[in-house]
């Protein structure tokens, strides 16, 4: 009878012990292409870094194989490969599979990351945006100068294509599903799935989809959208147009129908690939970019005057089987928030917002909110925001785990050259 209970005991202890592991929240490290170029151009180099991952707790890589320049870090039938960067020639290996290969040994799972609507480097003038793809690239609408095409932009860090152009959409789509054939990956990560800024896209392709989309002609284009107005202190203010929310929809419908049909494609390849995307955690003003990354059951018109009721149909999130947003603040809690000035511009932003989601928790507590049960989702941090605070660091990565499904780490090369090694594996085994 004892030992019948014994091997009852130890069954159930097992069983518990197996849950556990199984519900281990992911801990992704993003690995950008170019950042780390010259460092991932050895396979000893990578096994060092996947080991390095490992053992503090990382259970997921985000391998970047597409960065900015548009450009791709393997041999493509359809992509340019980048083979030198700065000065530095990749020596002729298996990039991608040495990475896969380690990782797959520790038992980690690897997504495969790419820069989908970005094509060229505006800073170094690299990319087939500045060639091939030259006719696909985002008209933006400036401040002072009107329409421009984005290669002309001064001072222009990303070079976006058009998202709404059949031609973009089926050349992305192409990309990922050449890399789902021929690799194992665990996964695809869209990043900046999404338009340049509101400044975009005011093409003439656009202006006639638009109005198709909404029945009518837009008689005083893009001022029926909106009009940049001077000040008397010389700064511009957007004073929107008649047009502007329906533009804003249907903008979030282009990003919407273009990763329903990114699902679609994957999944007839492999139905295990894991379908992510990364976004940032700033909702209240994401949708300058035409993204609408909540769960279909939010419905953003009852908080935001900028949402139409059918905003909330080009709600994503359901297509999506990963997530991770990008808490990106030095602030880690609401009350360090509400000691700061509370203003903060991000990224995508066309002006200062304030609010509770501006901080780490916060943009957790919110993205929890708009998700529900939708989907999960690892709360992301870049590790440049805590300078030499490794302290805050440690806080920052406590408080994703604390307040989301997982954890999300950009980037490698600041772990590494920071040597923070030590701090972000005392944060993940706390």
């Amino acid at each position: 009878m004892k030992k019948n209970i014994l091997i009852l005991l130890l069954f159930v202890f097992g069983s518990l012990t197996t849950a556990v592991k199984a519900e281990e929240k992911p801990k992704l490290m993003w690995l950008d292409c170019s950042a780390n170029f010259e460092r991932f151009s050895y396979p000893d180099s990578i096994l060092y870094y996947v080991d390095k991952c490992h053992s503090v707790g990382i259970t997921h890589l985000v391998l970047d194989l597409k960065g900015t320049t548009g450009m791709v870090l393997y041999p493509s039938k359809i992509a340019t490969q980048k083979k030198t960067w700065k000065g530095h020639t990749r020596p002729d290996f298996d990039f991608v599979n040495s990475f896969l290969n380690a990782a797959h040994a520790k038992g980690m799972k690897v997504f495969a990351s790419f820069n989908i609507f970005v094509d060229g480097h505006g800073y170094f003038r690299i990319g087939e945006i500045y060639e091939k793809h030259k006719k696909w690239q985002s008209i933006n609408y400036i401040p002072g100068e009107g329409l421009v095409p984005t290669t002309e932009i001064e001072n222009k860090a990303t070079a976006f294509l058009n998202p709404a152009l059949k031609e973009v959409q089926d050349y992305e789509i192409s990309v990922l599903k050449e890399v789902v054939q021929n690799y194992k990956i665990d996964g695809i990560m869209l990043d900046r799935t999404r338009y340049d800024n509101i400044q975009s896209d005011f093409s003439e392709e656009s202006k006639s989809m638009f109005e198709k989309y909404i029945g009518k002609e837009v008689k005083k284009f893009p001022n029926d959208i909106y009009e940049w107005v001077k000040t008397d202190n010389g700064s511009y203010n957007r004073q929107d147009g008649e047009h502007f929310k329906k533009w804003i929809e249907w903008r979030a419908s282009i990003i919407y129908n273009f990763i329903k049909d990114t699902r679609s494609e994957i999944k007839a390849i492999n139905p295990n690939c894991v379908l992510a995307a990364y976004t940032g955690a700033w909702y209240p003003s994401y949708y300058e970019v035409g993204v609408n990354w909540a769960s279909k059951n939010y419905d953003p018109s009852k908080d935001f005057d900028w949402a139409t009721p059918e905003y909330k149909n080009y709600a994503y999130a359901e297509l999506l089987d990963f997530y991770t947003n990008g808490n990106y603040y030095w602030n880690v809690t609401l009350d360090e928030y509400y000691k700061s000035s509370g203003k903060y511009k991000n990224e995508t932003d066309s002006d200062f917002s304030t609010g509770e989601h501006l901080c780490v928790e916060g943009g957790n507590k919110l993205s929890r909110r708009l998700l529900g049960n939708s989907l999960k989702f690892s709360g992301g941090i870049y590790v440049e925001d805590y300078k030499q605070d490794a302290n805050q660091f440690k806080r920052a990565v406590e408080m994703n785990l604390k307040e989301s499904d997982g954890l999300m780490i950009f980037d490698i090369v600041h772990i590494i050259n920071k040597n923070w090694w030590e701090a972000l594996e005392e944060a993940i085994k706390k």
